[in-house]
Order: C-alpha cells, then structure tokens, then sequence
C-alpha cells in the first residue's frame, strides 16, 4: 500500500479523523469521572487532548507562515478567544450561580477556586464543581507562550523551533522531579505532552521530518499503529504500576510521556487516508468531536443534574447516561454559543484584514513609489499561494 507524500500531507486542508480521537477522549474523560471502568483509565483521554492542540496549533501556525510569510499574532489570539473563552464562561458563570444558589458557594470549592478560574492558573485550584477545567490552565498558557516563542526564533527556521520543543520537554522532564509534593503532583508532564504534538507538527511541516515518518502514513501501517496504541491505552495501568516510585514520583504521572509518544505515533498514521480514519470520520463521530470541549466542560452539570433525578445510578450505567445528557447539552452550547462565537471571530478577522489593507493602500498611495520589483512580504504571499 502506498503511503502519504509530503506533497500530499500540505495540501490536506482537514485532518477528519482528529474528530473522531477528540470524540475518543472526552467521552474517555467522562466515563473516568463518572463510573466508567478503572481499566479503561479514562484519565489518559485530557493527555491526547493535549498531543491533539499542540499538533494542530503548531500546523496552522506553519501552514499561515508558509503561504503569507509570517504568522499574525492578533488573528491567532482572536482566534484562539472567540474559540476557547465564551462557552468556558458560560458555564462558569452558570457554576457560580447555581452553587451560590444552593447555599455551596463556599462550601464546593468554587467560591475559593475563583480567582485561578479568572485568571486560567486552574491547574492550581482545590476541588470544586469545576475542577475539570483544570486543562485549560494549562492550554491556555501554552496559547499564549507558544507563538511568541516561534515567532522570536525566526521565520521558517524550524530547526530552531524543534530544538526549542524539544527542550521544552526535556525540562518538563526535569522540574517533574520538584513538584512530586505539589497538591497538583507531574503538572508539567502536561506540557510534555502538548510540546510532543508541537514536535510532530514541525517534523510533519519538514520534507526531512516528514520522510522519517512517512512509513507510518500508509493504510496497512494505519491498521497496526491503531492496534498497538489501543493495546498501550490499555496497558497505561500496569506500565504505571511498572514506573511507580521512580523518583518518588507517581506512576500515574510518570507513564504520562510514554502516552504522549504513543498518540503522536498514532496521529501521524491518522492523517493519512486508510481503514482507522475512514471510521474516524463517520458522523457519529465527528457529531461527538465537534461538540468535545463543550461535553469536557459540561460533564458536571450533566453530573448533576443526573444525580439530583437519579441518584442511585451507579457504575456503566451512570457513566453512559452522564456522556448523553453531556451530550445533548454540548449539542446547545455548540450552536447557541460556540459556532456564533467562532462565526463572530471570522468577522471580526475579516474586518480588521479589510481595514488594514485600506490603510496600507492609503500609505502607500501617499508615498513615493520606487520603481521596484513586488514588496519582499507580497512575494512571500504569492510563493505561499502557489506551492501546493
């Protein structure tokens, strides 16, 4: 079977089975939290979150720079707020409200927790009603860090950036080592994580990285490279139990890298065209993958609310009904609040696109012109639009 060219991997536009592994791993997340089976080890569904968001920030920023000549910080946070900001606080908003409306506000945590959920250090709140946003401290964090860094280290000099990722990791690797005590124990193996899928994204963007890989990228190799993380989820358990006390540090924490690995190895053969991504792409999954973040946040609503009108349900069956009644709220979040936030985004980019170019136009029109050839960042634009 023949595998994915380099060429062939730039022009994919849309990745379609990444719908169906952030399906995956937020349906894993709730059944971990919510009566799912201990073997299933849901918990490692937030760490292929994070491979996912470092791969595909780190693919768009590429794919900008590649075809404009740089990468635009102000649409990248737009982008990133109108995505990420609404529909977290809508439901932290209804979490207040409703706590402080059950007498709970300081009593569930939520009303000490605040000001980390405010200022996105939630990986540092105690318990409460909302601690599973715990991940976006960390996401947003690398939002923010993670194109300047790109950026300072140079236009399309990804040498740079893989050794910058890659030290990244290793430090994550290092301070895990003083945090062992810290309530929130192995927090910066998340950032492993992510700087793993920010790794794969530069190595992927390279015709050299990309080569190595490429073996991975073909439909017989898709089959075993989906077999073999299906049978590494399910051994996160017992290599945990193998890595335990390394350090003094936990084994829950410690097999945290090794997971990471496996799903950028899995990520790499899914961009490909192949059995796993065709079932990846079915419509039930990309329906549940469309709608993940907001299921991720809503989970303890939807908890919640089960309890309060089921309150003996317990096991699978608990787990089950929380993912659906997740689900149908997710459904109203992602058109009442998330596609309008995200459509609003688009235009608030377009305008700003339209009111720049204006400007330019003045700018340039009021001065001198040299009979020179195209602008050097107008040649960077059309080489971008021509390369396929």
């Amino acid at each position: 079977m023949s595998s994915l060219t380099h060429a062939d991997y730039l022009a994919l536009r849309r990745f379609p089975a990444l719908d169906g592994l952030r399906a995956i791993a937020a349906v894993l997340v709730v059944f971990f939290h919510y009566g799912g089976p201990d073997w299933l080890q849901g918990w490692a569904g937030v760490q292929m979150f994070f491979v996912l968001s470092g791969f595909l920030i780190t693919t768009l920023m590429l794919r900008e720079e590649r075809r404009t000549g740089r990468i635009s910080l102000r649409e990248f946070y737009l982008r990133r707020g109108f995505r990420i900001l609404p529909v977290y606080f809508v439901l932290l908003l209804v979490t207040v409200v409703a706590s402080a409306v059950a007498g709970t506000f300081l009593s569930n945590g939520i009303g000490s927790a605040l000001p980390y959920f405010l200022t996105f250090t939630n990986e540092f709140a105690s318990a409460s009603p909302f601690g599973q946003s715990w991940s976006l401290g960390i996401e947003q964090k690398f939002y923010l860090v993670w194109p300047l860094v790109a950026i300072a280290l140079g236009t399309v000099v990804l040498r740079r950036r893989a050794a910058a990722a890659a030290l990244g990791m290793l430090l994550a690797l290092v301070v895990v080592n003083f945090t062992a005590s810290h309530s929130n124990p192995g927090w910066p193996l998340h950032y492993f994580s992510i700087l793993t899928g920010v790794l794969l994204a530069i190595a992927l963007h390279s015709p050299r990285g990309f080569a190595l890989l490429r073996p991975l990228t073909s439909k017989v190799a898709q089959v075993l490279v989906a077999i073999g993380f299906v049978c590494v989820h399910m051994s996160v358990k017992p290599i945990a139990g193998l890595l335990d006390g390394i350090g003094g540090i936990a084994g829950h924490v410690l097999v945290i890298p090794v997971y990471a690995l496996a799903t950028a190895v899995l990520l790499t053969a899914m961009v490909a065209p192949g059995p796993a991504t065709t079932f990846l792409s079915t419509k039930p999954m990309q329906f549940v993958g469309e709608r993940s973040y907001s299921l991720y946040l809503v989970q303890t609503i939807s908890a919640t609310v089960i309890a309060f009108f089921w309150p003996d349900l317990s096991g699978l069956g608990q787990s089950v009904v929380v993912t659906a009644l997740g689900l149908a709220l997710a459904s109203v979040l992602y058109s009442t609040v998330e596609i309008p936030m995200i459509n609003l985004g688009r235009r608030v980019i377009t305008r700003q696109r339209a009111k720049t170019a204006v400007e330019d136009g003045v700018s340039q029109q009021g001065a001198p012109q040299a009979p020179t050839p195209q602008s050097e960042s107008s040649r960077l634009a059309t080489i971008g639009q021509a390369q396929p």
